[in-house]
C-alpha cells in the first residue's frame, strides 16, 4: 500500500510531458508580441495592461547583485510603464527582437528575448524573459524577468 501511495505522489501530469508546438502555436505567440510592441511604441500602457494577468510577477536584480521578486497590480504596472515609455523624447521606439519560446504546454510558454530598442536618440540592447499563459484562447503575460530594475526605485521597477 505504501509503495502504491509513493507512486501516486510522483506521477507527473500527462500535460507536463514534452510539448511540441505547432506552427499555429508559434504564429499566435508571435502575433501577441507584435501587438504588445506596437502598443509599447505608442505608449498605450492601458492596452498593454489589458494583455497581462494581475498581480503580475516582476523578477529583477540591482547593480549590487541582489535579486528581488514582487507582485505588481495594474496601477503599479501602468505607472511604471508610463514613466519608462515616456522617456523616448517624443520619438516612437523601434524594437528589433529575437525570441526563443519554450512551450511547456499549448497554454504555457516561457520566452527569452534578445533585442535592441532605439528611442530618444539612444540604442539599448535588452535580454529578458516573459512567462505567458493562455486564457480563453488568448495569450497574456504573467511574469516579467529582466535585470537592472532594482536600481530604478519604486517608481521605475521592482526594488
Amino acid at each position: 500500500m505504501a509503495e502504491q501511495q509513493l507512486e501516486q505522489q510522483f506521477t507527473v501530469p500527462e500535460a507536463g510531458a514534452v510539448f511540441i508546438p505547432t506552427d499555429e502555436d508559434r504564429r499566435t505567440l508571435d502575433a501577441w508580441f507584435a501587438r504588445y510592441e506596437a502598443l509599447s511604441a505608442r505608449a498605450d500602457v492601458e492596452a498593454m495592461a489589458d494583455m497581462a494577468v494581475f498581480p503580475l510577477n516582476v523578477i529583477t536584480d540591482d547593480a549590487a547583485g541582489n535579486g528581488s521578486a514582487e507582485q505588481w497590480d495594474r496601477e503599479r504596472f501602468t505607472a511604471t510603464m508610463s514613466q519608462v515609455l515616456g522617456g523616448a523624447g517624443g520619438e516612437e521606439p523601434r524594437f528589433e527582437s529575437v525570441r526563443t519560446p519554450r512551450f511547456l504546454t499549448a497554454s504555457l510558454v516561457v520566452v527569452l528575448t534578445e533585442g535592441v530598442v532605439t528611442a530618444g536618440g539612444r540604442t539599448q540592447t535588452l535580454r529578458y524573459a516573459d512567462v505567458l499563459l493562455k486564457r480563453n484562447g488568448e495569450w497574456a503575460f504573467q511574469t516579467m524577468i529582466q535585470g537592472g530594475w532594482g536600481d530604478t526605485g519604486k517608481d521605475g521597477g521592482a526594488s
